[in-house]
């Protein structure tokens, strides 16, 4: 997946806690913009045809051990002509050690050098996650969103509708708020969009005649949450006396985010209606619905009113 988005190695080293062996300058002024890795077995054996550089190389136990057992002049020449591509970075895993004329030629290179103790396929799918939620495109929506029932329900909404004040009765319910007001949506993987809050508003929420509240301050940390997934879409409009609204839940209604396709519902704001209560059980329905359950479909199977469903 291509993005046009990048991080600082200060960031994954951080994030993964990285042993630094050597930089060649501020880690904050590296950036990496590719989220995917590479192991160089082929690269090692001398071919570089189809080289991504940009990509994060990392040295395990087998690319350790091949370099110690061929012929040292041979394997110095080969590493000389792999740095010399000058690779975004290098981390060796297992807490091995990379020779020390080694580390000498990725200085000459400006090669970062970089340590874990973690295994190489634990730290390559740890890497791997951390690069695809932090390179993913991304958008950001007016709106918030909210854990119910371990499911991630994005409000959407003209202002004014009760989406900040539908939020607070959620979280006085017992479920998490990750973002109010803007919703920073993004695609982590071909099947999954993920949404947070801008760090500057984490965590804050706006209600028209009190102002501005902390939700983690007043309702603790409990209630709050960084990331969810986005499971359900439910478009918040004023009601509509003209309008004909779903009463049956049969026709599976969608809207596309970033290219994916999300479930998605319309319910009316009307004084009197309880939206938090609307939310927990559209939020269980549609779990439902993911395990294979349709509430609407059983209830005309029961009624004998099968050719309806056709």
């Amino acid at each position: 997946m291509k993005t046009d988005f990048s991080v600082s190695l200060a960031q994954i080293i951080k994030e993964l806690s990285l042993e630094v062996v050597y930089v060649p300058m501020d880690e904050n002024k590296i950036l990496i913009s590719s989220n995917e890795t590479n192991r160089p077995g082929l690269q090692l054996a001398g071919y570089f045809e189809y080289f991504d550089a940009r990509r994060i190389q990392i040295f395990g136990i087998s690319e350790i051990s091949y370099l110690e057992n061929i012929d040292k002049s041979r394997a110095e020449k080969i590493m000389d002509a792999y740095l010399s591509k000058k690779p975004a970075a290098i981390v060796v895993a297992r807490g091995l050690e990379l020779d020390e004329e080694y580390v000498e030629m990725a200085k000459k290179y400006g090669v970062p050098i970089l340590k874990t103790k973690d295994t190489t396929s634990g730290f390559a799918s740890a890497l791997i996650a951390f690069l695809n939620l932090e390179l993913a495109p991304r958008i950001t929506r007016h709106g918030v969103l909210i854990e119910v029932y371990g499911e991630g329900i994005l409000l959407l909404g003209e202002s004014g509708v009760g989406k900040s004040e539908t939020a607070i009765e959620l979280v006085k319910r017992g479920h998490r708020l990750i973002a109010d007001d803007a919703v920073e949506i993004r695609r982590v993987s071909s099947k999954s969009l993920v949404g947070s809050a801008p760090e500057n508003i984490r965590h804050f929420i706006e209600l028209r005649g009190i102002g501005i509240i902390n939700a983690s301050r007043i309702f603790g940390v409990g209630a709050v949450k960084l990331t969810e997934k986005i499971d359900l879409v439910i478009n918040l409009e004023h009601w509509d006396s003209n309008k004909n609204y779903d009463r049956m839940g049969l026709e599976d209604q969608t809207t596309e985010i970033l290219g994916l396709t999300v479930p998605a519902m319309t319910v009316p704001v009307k004084p009197g209606r309880n939206l938090a209560v609307i939310i927990e059980v559209a939020s269980m329905n549609n779990r439902q619905k993911k395990l294979g359950y349709n509430a609407a479909m059983d209830l005309l199977k029961k009624l004998g009113m099968q050719d309806e469903l056709n």
